[in-house]
């Protein structure tokens, strides 16, 4: 009942801003999952929406699974990507590695953080971008809100990578923002290959909000050469992988 009520709103929404003009429909980017489309409104990830992306685990102020997941969304898009940020630490070969080659990649480097959310405003003015992605600590309902209503505006997808150096600036990427979906994305220890490199790595992938749908959890495999996600086979038999759901939850 929940559910249909959600969805009887959403389109109430979608129907009020047609109707005053403001309403463009997007066509979603499927992730080619059938397990984690059927979860998300429009069967895959809304394209002039803002959505938000946080690492997680041991040390995840270093890791680049979150990075790594964004990437290879934005390397199923055709076109450059604005990425902008304030720390000269984007390991190139590792964009590659997902799909997004760095002659796609349009670097706007900025000194101060706070300056990163209006360069990323100020490029969803420009037409033909495959994507927007931001690396911010902070992010707040207004300037969210801002961000959110660019992007439907523009029809371009925006990231925001929530980036912290310390505890307390952790603490900030909990608060609630206008973000379309939240994302927590950590490493998950697979089993040791065969041989070294064999294998792909792995991830918890964490639908922690998702605006007209429900949160939820699965275990993947990481992004491949031409960023798309996959689900291990040894889970695949796994009625909604539920043991791992819980496992990621708690």
């Amino acid at each position: 009942m929940r559910a249909g009520r959600k969805e009887v709103f959403a389109a109430l929404r979608q129907e009020i801003r047609r109707l005053d003009g403001q309403f463009r429909p997007h066509q979603a980017l499927p992730f080619g999952v059938a397990e984690v489309d059927i979860r998300l409104p429009g069967g895959g990830l809304a394209r002039g929406a803002l959505h938000e992306v946080t690492e997680s685990g041991s040390a995840a102020e270093f890791s680049g699974s979150a990075t790594l997941f964004t990437a290879g969304i934005a390397a199923r898009l055709k076109g450059p990507v604005l990425w902008c940020l304030n720390r000269r630490d984007l390991f190139a070969p590792g964009l590659v590695n997902v799909g997004l080659h760095p002659d796609r990649v349009l670097y706007a480097e900025t000194f101060r953080e706070r300056d990163i959310l209006p360069a990323m405003e100020e490029g969803l003015r420009e037409r033909g971008l495959a994507a927007v992605i931001g690396e911010v600590t902070r992010l707040g309902l207004t300037a969210s809100r801002r961000l959110q209503l660019a992007a439907e505006a523009s029809g371009v997808p925006v990231f925001v990578l929530r980036r912290w150096w310390s505890v307390a600036e952790k603490e900030l990427t909990t608060l609630p923002s206008a973000a379309t979906t939240r994302w927590r994305i950590s490493p998950f220890m697979s089993h040791a290959p065969p041989a070294p490199g064999l294998a792909r790595a792995r991830w918890h992938v964490d639908l922690l909000r998702c605006r007209g749908g429900e949160p939820h959890s699965w275990i993947l495999e990481a992004c491949d050469a031409k960023g798309r996600l996959a689900l291990p086979a040894d889970l695949a038999d796994r009625p909604d992988q539920a043991p791992w759901r819980q496992a990621a939850v708690r």
